[in-house]
């Protein structure tokens, strides 16, 4: 069984991190998802009649990933995070994207909460995973883009295993190897705060949303919290 570890240098320079790490096995991908579908008409509805609108960069929930990237020297109007550009998406085209429900289900946690998201298949996860800082020579193939193959910068926070970068600019874009399809039956999903302090209460409130959308749909959904003090967990 892998962990989950922040390294400690990265907690150190974000103290206030606590990621929802949500472990599901006997996931079922192919059969309808009402509560998702539900989900993601909602937010559309909400948009379309001016009742919601997604968290932007005025937001202090994306200023505060925004101020994070930054400092590990990203832009993040070049590589945003991942709940501001589903945001910025939202908006300009008046739906989320459909890739499968797993991912639906986080994408519209994700933008309900301003939180970011992600996931991965654990079948496809080579030994540990490790929030850490890139060290230069890791090799990083983006989600859709099979024969690329890029080299996070030395100092970017990414998702690591044994095997290549899972996930990089913290929360940007996710590899190729370890994408959730429909055929993924154990997955390691994600929701990521840097300010517990003030949102914390919004995480809980997320992790359980997501856990609600994915219960009704896998044999078991666990649910654990990751953070500076508690900065390694079995996934």
């Amino acid at each position: 069984m892998p962990r989950l570890r922040l390294d400690p240098a990265v907690a150190h320079a974000f103290p206030d991190t606590r990621i929802a790490v949500l472990t599901v096995t006997g996931l079922r991908g192919r059969e309808p998802w009402p509560g998702t579908d539900a989900a993601l008409a909602e937010l559309e509805r909400g948009l379309a009649d001016g009742s919601r609108r997604p968290a932007d960069e005025t937001d202090p929930r994306i200023e505060a990933w925004h101020a994070a990237y930054r400092s590990f020297g990203t832009n993040p109007r070049r590589s945003r995070p991942s709940v501001d550009a589903l945001g910025r998406r939202l908006v300009k085209r008046g739906t989320l994207p459909r890739i499968g429900p797993a991912v639906d289900s986080y994408n519209a946690v994700s933008v309900r909460h301003g939180l970011p998201a992600g996931a991965f298949d654990l079948d496809r996860v080579t030994g540990d995973i490790t929030i850490r800082h890139a060290d230069g020579g890791e090799a990083f193939t983006p989600l859709g883009e099979p024969g690329t193959v890029e080299h996070p910068a030395p100092g970017e926070v990414v998702y690591a295993d044994g095997a290549g970068v899972l996930t990089r600019h913290w929360n940007h874009r996710d590899a190729h190897r370890t994408r959730v399809t429909e055929e993924s039956a154990r997955v390691l999903f994600l929701l990521e705060t840097v300010r517990a302090t003030r949102d914390g209460h919004l995480l809980d409130a997320a992790a359980e949303e997501l856990r609600g959308l994915l219960a009704a749909h896998a044999d078991r959904v666990g649910v654990q919290f990751l953070g500076p003090e508690h900065a390694d967990v079995l996934v």
